[in-house]
């Protein structure tokens, strides 16, 4: 698969009111066409209460499956899946990050090398980027069976096993110590944090994505919805002590330790009170260039803080 061509960006990106230009999802999903692809699909589509053929986005089921047919269909990614309960990400979403990555100053070359912090079961970033623009990546998790996975979704895709390395993170406390390697140096890093400090959070927030996904398709909810996790994640994936802020508060800190080794660091912030803290701290720790990128994808807004010290 050629790279994509890019464009760089270089001001502070303004809001949007879609995905990014270069995402092959901005027309929407080709329903038929992903069935002929992944017939896996099929039974899974049916018309929604407005006559549309869609998918049930509340079942865990239906939206791993709708990944898989995605990165077959759009990504030649061959035998995607994941074990039960993993972290099951919205590929256009994940897909519009690297986008906005290839933007930044430095990293319109065929030759970049980025680094995914927490790659999850998913590996989604890290694949994206292989198959996307032809980068060279690391992918880095405590998780070991969450590497194990994303080693056999190589082992299906092995032109990519020489452009995509795995490496297991021992201390929990450490995010780039014991990863990144001496005198080695990436172009960029990428991260989602866990979202939330406590397993109870994370499924309190997944009822209620529940609830509205059920309204928005014109169902009654119950009042107490069915405990699931409809787009998946266990441990590290959603959750840590502290929560989101005190993961970035981590990752900013560390990250001035490899400033050397890294010409942009990033990190997805998905809570919008979280964001002036952490501008500030990567200021206090002298990042010569930071910058806010607000992604949207319907009502969905998600934020990239990417700073440098280079």
């Amino acid at each position: 698969m050629k790279p994509t061509s890019r464009r760089q960006n270089t001001s502070a990106a303004p809001l949007r009111k879609s995905l990014h230009p270069r995402n092959r999802h901005n027309q929407g999903y080709d329903l038929p066409a992903l069935i002929k692809s992944h017939p896996p699909l099929g039974p899974l589509v049916k018309p929604n209460a407005h006559g549309q053929l869609s998918i049930d986005f509340a079942d865990p089921l239906a939206v791993k499956t709708l990944n898989a047919a995605l990165l077959l269909h759009d990504y030649q990614l061959v035998g995607w899946d994941l074990p039960e309960g993993a972290l099951c990400p919205p590929i256009p979403g994940r897909a519009d990050y690297i986008h906005y990555l290839a933007d930044l100053p430095g990293l319109d070359r065929k030759d970049v090398r980025l680094l995914d912090i927490g790659t999850g079961a998913n590996g989604i970033y890290p694949l994206l980027a292989c198959r996307i623009y032809g980068w060279q990546c690391v992918g880095s998790d405590i998780n070991t069976q969450s590497l194990e996975n994303v080693a056999l979704i190589l082992d299906n895709n092995p032109d990519l096993k020489d452009r995509l390395l795995l490496r297991h993170q021992p201390d929990k406390n450490h995010i780039f110590a014991g990863i990144i390697q001496e005198k080695e140096f990436f172009d960029v890093t990428a991260c989602n944090p866990p979202f939330h400090a406590s397993p109870e959070e994370a499924l309190k927030s997944s009822q209620i994505k529940t609830q509205k996904l059920a309204r928005s398709r014109g169902e009654q909810t119950a009042s107490k919805p069915t405990p699931t996790l409809n787009f998946g994640g266990q441990g590290a994936e959603l959750w840590c002590k502290g929560g989101e802020l005190l993961f970035l508060k981590k990752l900013v800190r560390e990250s001035r330790i490899y400033s050397g080794q890294c010409r942009w660091f990033t990190s997805l912030v998905s809570k919008a009170d979280n964001l002036k803290p952490i501008k500030k701290l990567i200021r206090k720790q002298g990042a010569l260039d930071l910058r806010e990128i607000e992604m949207r994808q319907g009502k969905k807004i998600t934020r990239i803080l990417a700073w440098t010290y280079i």
